[in-house]
């Protein structure tokens, strides 16, 4: 199976910090934050990641090198314009395959087990979510989950007009599908759910784990707490 694992931001609301290096190099339990990722994608048995790359990438590659030292391949996919993720996705689908692919955000850090996602979706599934608990910045949710939630937390439909919001937790298998037809311009990964979700072709699960997502400094200081006392 291959990742695309999405590290192209220009990390705003973490400046000063990243105006001179990349949210995804930012230390967190002693490694940069991207580090923490491709090692649990190389564990969960992932080929080839395919990085992103714009603000500062030159810095991602010569730091992460071609995955060699973590078991794993690693393609970058340079971005001259920001494409947003769904974008970013589009110009990598050549290196991804025509297969699902697993789909994850170097800025997010959660106690998910990767092997657990699906390695296959059905004909009639385009996307698997991983939800979250809707987090203080996102009350409000994403999307919808088919209730009452399995007690396994095996995946369910998201489904329109159910009551229980959730917020999308930056991991996910997609299909390649899910793309047809898309030209290479910015575009939001949330569009291409949204999509997916509305033609009843979405499915997903809620993680009720630790799950942090690293926007501000305040949240890269929770995360380096949390290490800290998992350690």
């Amino acid at each position: 199976m291959r990742a695309m694992l999405l590290a192209a931001g220009h990390g705003t609301r973490l400046k000063p910090l990243t105006e001179r290096t990349p949210k995804p190099l930012l230390e967190v339990g002693g490694k940069p934050l991207i580090a923490h990722q491709i090692e649990k994608l190389a564990a969960a048995g992932i080929e080839v990641i395919v990085i992103n790359l714009h603000h500062l990438g030159e810095q991602i590659e010569q730091q992460i090198g071609d995955g060699s030292r973590f078991g794993t391949r690693i393609l970058s996919s340079r971005e001259e314009e920001l494409l947003e993720p769904g974008g970013g996705i589009v110009k990598a689908l050549p290196e991804l395959g025509d297969t699902p692919f697993l789909v994850l955000s170097a800025d997010v850090w959660m106690s998910y087990p990767l092997a657990n996602l699906p390695r296959e979706l059905g004909s009639d599934c385009d996307c698997h979510l991983v939800l979250v608990p809707n987090p203080s910045f996102h009350p409000g949710g994403d999307f919808l989950l088919n209730t009452p939630l399995p007690a396994d937390g095996t995946s369910v439909p998201l489904v329109p007009g159910t009551s229980a919001s959730y917020t999308y937790g930056n991991l996910s298998i997609v299909h390649p599908r899910l793309f047809a037809g898309r030209r290479l311009e910015p575009l939001r990964f949330a569009d291409l759910f949204l999509a997916a979700f509305q033609c009843r072709r979405a499915r997903g699960e809620l993680w009720n784990g630790a799950w942090f997502n690293v926007g501000t400094r305040k949240d890269l200081e929770a995360l380096r707490a949390h290490l800290d006392r998992v350690d």
